[in-house]
């Protein structure tokens, strides 16, 4: 009798261990290091805070640290694709984007993952607002100015993109679809070379992070315009929001941490509440609003899988009227 039991528990265990993510749910997560794939290259905002978590990981996640690995390229899909093929066992995470993660199919309808069942939404860490700021001697100090000067020019001004279906570009559609103008995107690999092109005049706006351009308008480099969330921005006292020429306008980057579809709840609670902890701890909130700009959300799975959601919703009629394509 005792024999046939230890058989029935061993198989038990067994089978427990055979099937994704329950054996991890119910353990200690995580008990060997994770990996963060995030879609952007070194050195950038996504980047600096893909850092500056994993560097508080180890505190709150067992002592194990978590790994950078930065998978740029096709707007963030070549990452989402490596993501969303893994194993959903929590060891393999993204940092997430509104290309890889929201709207890609839409850009790219052959890409070979849909963003909103691929994915297992964990937190949604920040939002990231957007400034217009202008070449120097350009002939427009406020938004109003601009959508006139943008109306005799009937298209042929130019505003400088990160890449196409970045939220630079979408925001910069959004704004032409409300002021009822066209003007032209020139399209760039980084926010490095877009901040160049509008110093050196190459193109006369851009609609770039806060934390990308800060440096740029602290040196007088650019004008500022408006800032793309519904609020004011207090690093940049004095300048409107665009909500205030157009109703209800609001826009950000935003990023926050997914793994691939499947997770089981559990472990999902758990990575939620460990990175909640660091993206809430006092030095970290206020260093990532200081040299961000930042807007720290931290809410729960079901709240980030809500926001993706919307976030598609919102940016398709602009993706698909403005028949924009990143193939």
């Amino acid at each position: 009798m005792a024999i046939t039991l230890r058989r029935r528990a061993l198989g038990a265990t067994a089978f427990a261990a055979a099937l994704p993510g329950i054996g991890r749910a119910q353990g200690a997560w995580p008990d060997r290091p994770v990996r963060l794939v995030v879609p952007f290259g070194a050195g950038g905002a996504v980047d600096t805070l893909s850092r500056t978590v994993a560097n508080a990981f180890p505190q709150h996640a067992n002592g194990q640290p978590m790994v950078v690995e930065n998978r740029s390229g096709a707007g963030g899909t070549i990452a989402g694709a490596v993501v969303a093929q893994s194993r959903p066992d929590g060891y393999t995470l993204m940092m997430a984007d509104l290309g890889a993660n929201a709207i890609g199919k839409m850009l790219q309808p052959s890409l070979g993952y849909d963003p909103m069942t691929a994915f297992t939404p964990i937190i949604h860490l920040v939002n990231l607002p957007l400034v217009i700021v202008t070449r120097p001697g350009l002939e427009a100090a406020t938004l109003p100015e601009l959508i006139d000067l943008a109306k005799r020019r009937n298209g042929e001004m130019t505003y400088a993109s990160p890449g196409v279906g970045h939220a630079s570009h979408l925001s910069a559609e959004l704004l032409a679809r409300r002021a009822g103008i066209r003007w032209t995107a020139v399209h760039y690999r980084s926010g490095a070379d877009v901040m160049r092109s509008v110093i050196a005049g190459e193109t006369d706006w851009t609609f770039p992070s806060v934390s990308t351009s800060l440096p740029f308008i602290r040196e007088n480099r650019v004008k500022t315009i408006a800032v793309s969330t519904a609020n004011p921005v207090p690093l940049l006292p004095g300048v409107p929001p665009v909500a205030a020429t157009y109703a209800g306008f609001n826009s950000a980057t935003w990023h926050g941490v997914v793994g691939p579809a499947g997770m089981a709840p559990e472990l999902v609670n758990q990575a939620n509440a460990a990175l909640r902890a660091i993206i809430t701890t006092p030095a970290i909130k206020e260093q990532t609003e200081r040299v961000q700009a930042a807007e720290i959300v931290a809410g729960t799975p079901a709240d980030f899988a809500a926001f993706i959601k919307a976030e598609a919703e919102k940016w398709e009629p602009v993706i698909r009227e403005g028949n924009i394509r990143a193939e």
